[in-house]
């Protein structure tokens, strides 16, 4: 009987260890919250609460170095379910617009299909932005977005979600088709955009209780719209913060992270259950950034810039990591780490390769998780700017190869001032706001920075490997350069009277 009872006591332990082997995943990304819009990042200059947070991190690790693909929405989306930097696509400045095929082709692996493979259910709900076909169910054509300014219900999406590894998607495209609301493959409704966060919300907190007592693991992919615009907090939440709407907006998006908290824990989910909360860029104008300030909150803290640019404020993110009985409560990294690593970190975790023709820019971080260094494939992280921009980081040092903000902060390339330096290097460690340039002080530095970015460009990855190839030979590193030689070459070849005449109209 006593043996019995040991073989059976061995069969729950067995049993409980596997289980624990492949956690459940969620990763909540919010939209255009700044580093300094947490007040647990930033203590001194934060004047917005965000309770939720600041709870997930005293019960996990706080990254204080980590960086979205890109200062803007879809090229940071491409890389977190890609392992790849967007501008390896045709994609080389700004964002998607939708009713256009997916930027994510077809062949191309992603998070949430390797999961599935590993045996994870796998959910997206929000903002997708990475492009796709409204497809009229009736004609078989697909809608245009200059005959609709918002999807028509009943449209039908051959290129969503659905078709690129989740088993379930509710949300929409992106906040100027907030309207139309998407489930899996077909627009089921039109909403006010004031009920999108907590649609959002209540959707993440159904799909967790659907998978209490399941046996296989999940991966809830939570792209919130929020605090982008359309800032619309809900009546509840209006006048909460005391900095005004967009103070409102971010206390409702942190009351997500704490409603996902609780269904997890509610259906006994939390202690299997690796939840990463971050970003996707920097704050936006949008906000009123200077309104903010004067109040005493600095969206991007000790930081300059902010959304678009390729100072660090355009896209250092806030990046929370709490896993029970893996990470421990209230720690720190200041290991320099990319979105882009989610495919990688996830493939160590479950214990399997990701596929070879993947994660061309993906680094597992998870060895950081429990305080160990992260064995690096990378040299460095390359940065993007919304008018696409390069910047490369390794170690202190930071080159950026633009005059100016590359975004929206001044000074943008043409406001720069005749005879400054044609690129900008930092050494982050003395100088973190970016004030002191040094790109003409220390050459050797800079032109070692180039030949690592160069390289890592031309060879189609940044990791070790094979080299890849990317889907376009148009990427252009010395954009302020290239856009002058255009200018030039236009005005050269345009005959002198079609100038003057353009002058003087």
């Amino acid at each position: 009987m006593k043996s019995v009872a040991c073989a059976l006591l061995l069969i729950f332990i067995c049993a409980s260890s596997n289980a624990g082997e492949k956690p459940n995943i969620v990763y909540i990304i919010c939209d255009d919250l700044g580093y300094g819009d947490v007040q647990c990042l930033a203590p001194e200059t934060s004047r917005i609460p965000t309770p939720n947070a600041d709870q997930l991190a005293s019960e996990g690790m706080i990254f204080i170095d980590a960086h979205s693909g890109s200062s803007v929405c879809t090229p940071t989306r491409y890389g977190i379910l890609t392992g790849r930097y967007s501008w390896r696509t045709w994609l080389q400045k700004g964002v998607v617009t939708g009713f256009a095929p997916s930027l994510i082709a077809v062949k191309r692996p992603t998070v949430p299909g390797f999961l599935k493979e590993q045996g994870y259910a796998t959910a997206a709900i929000g903002k997708w932005h990475l492009n796709f076909e409204y497809i009229n169910p009736r004609t078989g054509e697909p809608y245009t977005q200059q005959e609709h300014k918002t999807p028509p219900v009943g449209a039908q999406i051959p290129d969503g979600p659905i078709s690129r590894g989740f088993d379930y998607y509710h949300g929409f495209h992106h906040a100027r088709n907030m309207e139309a609301i998407i489930e899996n493959d077909r627009v089921i409704e039109h909403d006010e955009v004031i009920n999108m966060l907590p649609r959002l919300t209540e959707k993440s907190v159904e799909y967790i209780e659907s998978r209490a007592g399941k046996d296989e693991p999940f991966f809830l992919y939570l792209p919130l719209g929020s605090p982008h615009t359309p800032i619309v907090p809900s009546p509840g939440w209006q006048g909460k913060s005391g900095l005004g709407s967009y103070g409102d907006f971010v206390m409702q998006t942190d009351n997500v992270v704490g409603e996902v908290s609780a269904a997890l824990k509610k259906n006994g989910l939390a202690d299997n259950t690796l939840v990463i909360f971050t970003s996707d860029n920097g704050c936006s104008k949008a906000a009123n950034i200077k309104a903010l300030a004067e109040k005493g909150h600095l969206v991007s803290a000790h930081m300059r810039g902010s959304k678009a640019d390729i100072w660090d404020g355009g896209h250092r993110v806030p990046f929370i990591v709490r896993w029970p009985g893996k990470v421990r409560s209230g720690s720190t990294s200041d290991q320099l780490i990319c979105l882009t690593d989610l495919f990688a970190t996830v493939s160590s975790i479950v214990g399997t390769d990701f596929p070879a023709t993947s994660c061309e820019d993906s680094v597992s971080f998870l060895p950081a998780l429990s305080g160990n260094s992260i064995l690096s494939e990378r040299a460095g992280v390359i940065h993007h700017s919304f008018s696409g921009h390069f910047a490369y980081r390794t170690g202190k040092w930071k080159l950026i190869l633009a005059k100016g903000s590359g975004g929206w902060s001044f000074p943008k390339e043409h406001q720069v001032p005749k005879g400054a330096s044609k690129a900008q290097l930092y050494n982050l460690e003395a100088d973190p706001g970016e004030q002191v340039n040094l790109y003409t002080a220390k050459p050797e530095i800079a032109e070692r920075l180039l030949a690592q970015l160069t390289a890592e460009v031309r060879r189609g990855r940044s990791t070790k490997g094979r080299d890849s190839k990317n889907d376009t030979d148009k990427i252009v590193l010395w954009k302020s350069e290239s856009a002058a030689k255009q200018s030039q070459s236009k005005s050269d070849s345009e005959p002198a009277a079609s100038r003057k005449k353009r002058k003087k109209s």
